[in-house]
């Protein structure tokens, strides 16, 4: 149920958005590409502008613990039936990009990192697309892997190469957008477009429960009709 490419459109677009976000309104700083944050954090560095590395330095720190926070979430709630675990995750950037939004700028630092932890905690526990490993909050990984597939596709013709570089481009093109749309309503609703984030992670989560429901369903019916295959040979 979380590695279906409905889920992965939301997460995708919900990342985009948020990279445009906290980029655009809260600072320039990236939230999702740490990569980044660090280039960034070493020029300040060198320049012995202690103040602006901790401005990168910070958000790099909260990325490295919403990895851990998944992680411990993952282990401690797998064996979970009702919620899978990764619903969890889901709520809990919910609850913190909610309120990022009231954070006024004077509390950018911690705007920021908020959204940092929350990004890590996705890109970790959402690691999949129809089988196929990617990122929901950045792209270079998922553009090698497009770009490989599609010479792969060129090469030999097969269908799973075609497929797994379409789904890598889409959820490319699902992040441009998302991150489009961020840049567009920051300037219409300022430190409150990040809701908008939160109202696309609601939807994924609420894919994965109607997910897990047509499994549950479809689990029942190849159990009735191996009992009345069995009753049939009786």
């Amino acid at each position: 149920m979380s590695e279906a490419f409905a889920t992965a459109m939301f997460l995708s677009m919900s990342g985009g958005l948020q990279d445009a976000y906290t980029y655009l309104a809260r600072g320039q700083v990236f939230a999702n590409a740490q990569t980044g944050n660090i280039v960034l954090l070493s020029v300040n560095l060198f320049e012995q502008n202690w103040g602006r590395a901790a401005h990168y330095l910070i958000p790099l720190a909260a990325f490295a613990l919403g990895v851990l926070a998944a992680e411990l979430l993952r282990v401690r709630f797998s064996a979970l039936e009702r919620v899978h675990w990764r619903q969890l995750v889901v709520a809990g950037e919910i609850v913190l990009l909610f309120i990022v939004g009231f954070l006024p700028p004077s509390l950018d630092l911690a705007a920021n990192s908020a959204v940092s932890f929350s990004c890590a905690m996705q890109v970790q526990a959402f690691r999949k697309v129809d089988g196929f490993g990617y990122a929901s909050t950045m792209c270079i990984g998922n553009l090698r892997s497009g770009t490989e597939s599609l010479c792969a596709y060129w090469r030999t013709g097969e269908r799973r190469a075609r497929e797994k570089a379409g789904r890598y481009f889409g959820v490319i093109l699902l992040f441009g957008l998302g991150a489009g749309a961020g840049g567009a309503l920051v300037p219409l609703l300022g430190r409150r477009t990040i809701w908008l984030s939160c109202g696309l992670l609601a939807i994924s989560f609420l894919l994965m429960f109607l997910r897990e429901e047509a499994a549950s369903i479809r689990q029942e019916a190849e159990h009735l009709e191996g009992e009345l295959l069995h009753l049939r040979g009786r």
